[in-house]
């Protein structure tokens, strides 16, 4: 099946650009040149968001963020010419699965959204066979969804991987450097202060269960429900 791609990007020639390329290696493509409009044109049928920061209007960020608040998991890449580690967490921070700066070659969008579109079905077939269950907390790799005390929890994509690895391995330590290799594997510029965004709003999104996540000074993470 086709892979259909959302571009948004407040200047028309790069969306142009970008929609004819991916066109030509058979991916479909809506173009919106808004913060305001990709929201309105996002649909499940979208695998993939291209999504510009620098907007007039709704910025790129705000724009993640909405569709992150709305439960939406699709990938979402950002392309802007901020480029400073700051900048770089801010996108994480919201959502974002990858990050190009600009200006970029058509290239590497290519690689990047094969890549990005190559974990999200990797990690789907790799856990798609049961259930976490512990203490209130159930994680449903089929599903991809977590639930707290019989309530629902949106997490993105990455924030669910990081749960999923941490649980499956209870008491077992992950240090920065592993969960970078196992998680994002296709996005050459995460930190290890990526990593430490990601928790942090993955505990922020546990509430009393924030503390089964925890860290072994200079060493990492894990999981340990049973010292909550």
């Amino acid at each position: 099946m086709e892979k259909r791609i959302l571009i948004v990007d407040d200047e028309h020639d790069i969306c142009e650009i970008l929609a004819f390329n991916l066109e030509s290696e058979s991916y479909l493509t809506d173009t919106a040149f808004s913060g305001e409009e990709a929201l309105e044109k996002l649909t499940p049928d979208h695998a993939l968001i291209l999504l510009d920061v620098m907007m007039s209007g709704m910025s790129g960020y705000r724009t993640a963020e909405k569709i992150r608040k709305s439960g939406n998991d699709v990938p979402i890449i950002f392309l802007t010419a901020k480029d400073t580690e700051n900048d770089m967490l801010t996108g994480f921070s919201v959502g974002a699965d990858d990050y190009i700066s600009k200006p970029f070659s058509l290239k590497e969008v290519s690689a990047r959204v094969k890549a990005v579109l190559k974990r999200g079905a990797a990690t789907f077939t790799e856990t798609k066979a049961g259930e976490i269950t512990v203490g209130g907390l159930e994680i449903n790799t089929q599903t991809k969804q977590i639930r707290i005390d019989g309530t629902d929890v949106p997490l993105t994509r990455t924030e669910f991987e990081i749960l999923s690895l941490l649980a499956s391995h209870p008491s077992r330590v992950f240090s920065r450097e592993e969960m970078i290799e196992k998680i994002w594997t296709a996005a050459p510029y995460v930190t290890e202060r990526t990593v430490d965004v990601h928790i942090t709003r993955l505990r922020k999104k546990m509430g009393d269960k924030s503390t089964w996540i925890s860290s072994r000074t200079g060493y990492g993470y894990r999981f340990t429900p049973e010292e909550s």
